[in-house]
Formats: structure tokens, C-alpha cells, sequence
């Protein structure tokens, strides 16, 4: 039995058909916010695609609130405009791969508001994920192994403590990709990795000290340097 592996481009290129042919059906079918869509296995039977695609493109059209699923009930058209949501599925064809430096100054842009909001809502319980993650982050860099992850783990705690779910998600979403990005250019270097621990040691201070303009500061001074280093790749 021969296994596909399908390149990135290639799902790609799967996810935008079937979303092109939700959308030429729900046109087709005339259907309105509130309507529901057939079943996934009579989906995946009529574009002639898997199951296991159908389910991401949906979960893809989730996200960006054209679709609403509901448990033992089905998928529903979400409550927008014909119009507006004609619009919206082209725009979701026509998006292609964020580039590295568009992931860095989203994830700039992102992080300057998160900790600021971090330093304010900020549980005993957040500082503990943080003090975990900054932890582990120092300790594989001590040990000279890579800290990407342990890294994006401290500001993911961060993103968890700014009380903001859809700041969170947008940082869950693009994190697989910068992680990606950053081991194909060599980001973290070891003399980074060493400035880095100090770096979210007083991001860390800053947010226990729930001093939001101090913490905004230290993120700021964090992301000189990835910034500066991003547009000379």
C-alpha cells in the first residue's frame, strides 16, 4: 500500500479547492446564514477529497466566523451578510503564506500589547507557568541545546496571562510557523540565547511587579535585535 505524503503547498492548494467549492455550493444552493451544510462524509463523497480535509477546511472557515459548528447538531452558515460572506471566502483564497517578516512584526505588534495586559490581569498561577517556561527555556541554553520552543513557551504564558482569548488564539496560530522560520534561519543563536535569558528574566520582574509600562519597555528591548536581524535576511 503506497502512502501520499502531500507537500505544504500541496494541502495548501487542496484546502483553497474545497473551500472554493463550499462556496460555489452554498451559492448554488442559495443558502442563508442559519442554514446548514451537509455532512462531512457527504462532503468528503462529493468533492472527492478526505474526510480528514474537509474537517480543516471547516475548522479553517471557523476561524474566520463563516461557519459555526455545533455538537450533535452539524455545520451552520454563520450569521453574515450573502454579500459579506462571498466577499470574505475570496479573501481567504486569494491569503497566501504569512513571509518571515510579516510573522515578526505580527508577533511584535501582538506581544507589546499581551504583556502590557499580562503585567495588569496576571495570576499567581500565570507567574508560575512563566517562572516554568523561563526555566526551562534557561536551562537548555545553559546545557548549549536549542530553546526555541522553551522560548515561544515563556511567551505563550504571557499571551495566557493577558486575559485576551483572541490575542491568545492569533498567538497559537502563528507560533507552529515562527518556530518553523526560525530554525530554517538560524535565529536563536547562542550568544542571543544567553542575551535572551536576562532579556525574559526582566519581562518576567515586570510582569510580577504588574508595572505594564516597565513590562512593555523590557518586551520591546527583547524584540530589538530578532527585529533588526529580520530585515537583513
Amino acid at each position: 500500500m503506497r502512502i501520499e505524503i502531500l507537500t505544504k503547498n500541496e494541502i495548501n492548494k487542496v484546502q483553497k479547492g474545497i473551500i472554493s467549492s463550499i462556496k460555489d455550493y452554498i451559492e448554488y444552493k442559495n443558502l442563508e446564514p442559519g442554514d446548514k451544510l451537509p455532512s462531512e462524509r457527504m462532503l468528503s463523497e462529493k468533492f472527492g477529497v478526505s474526510r480528514s480535509n474537509i474537517r480543516e477546511a471547516i475548522q479553517k472557515l471557523e476561524f474566520f466566523g463563516i461557519l459555526k459548528s455545533r455538537p450533535q447538531s452539524g455545520t451552520f452558515i454563520a450569521n453574515i451578510g450573502r454579500v459579506a460572506m462571498s466577499g470574505m471566502l475570496d479573501d481567504i483564497l486569494r491569503l497566501e503564506d504569512p513571509d518571515f517578516k510579516s510573522l515578526v512584526e505580527t508577533r511584535i505588534l501582538l506581544e507589546l500589547k499581551t504583556v502590557r495586559l499580562a503585567s495588569l490581569r496576571r495570576t499567581d498561577e500565570d507567574l508560575a507557568k512563566m517562572r516554568q517556561a523561563l526555566d526551562a527555556y534557561k536551562k537548555k541554553v545553559l546545557n548549549e541545546q536549542d530553546a526555541v520552543e522553551e522560548d515561544l513557551l515563556f511567551h505563550l504564558a504571557i499571551a495566557q496571562a493577558s486575559k485576551n482569548s483572541t490575542m491568545n488564539t492569533f498567538m497559537l496560530v502563528i507560533t507552529p510557523e515562527i518556530i518553523t522560520n526560525f530554525e530554517k534561519y538560524h535565529v536563536c543563536d547562542a550568544s542571543l540565547s544567553f542575551k535572551g535569558i536576562q532579556e525574559h528574566e526582566d519581562i518576567y520582574e515586570a510582569i510580577k511587579e504588574q508595572d505594564p509600562i516597565k513590562a512593555k519597555e523590557k518586551m520591546k528591548a527583547h524584540f530589538k535585535v530578532l527585529y533588526q536581524y529580520c530585515y537583513n535576511i
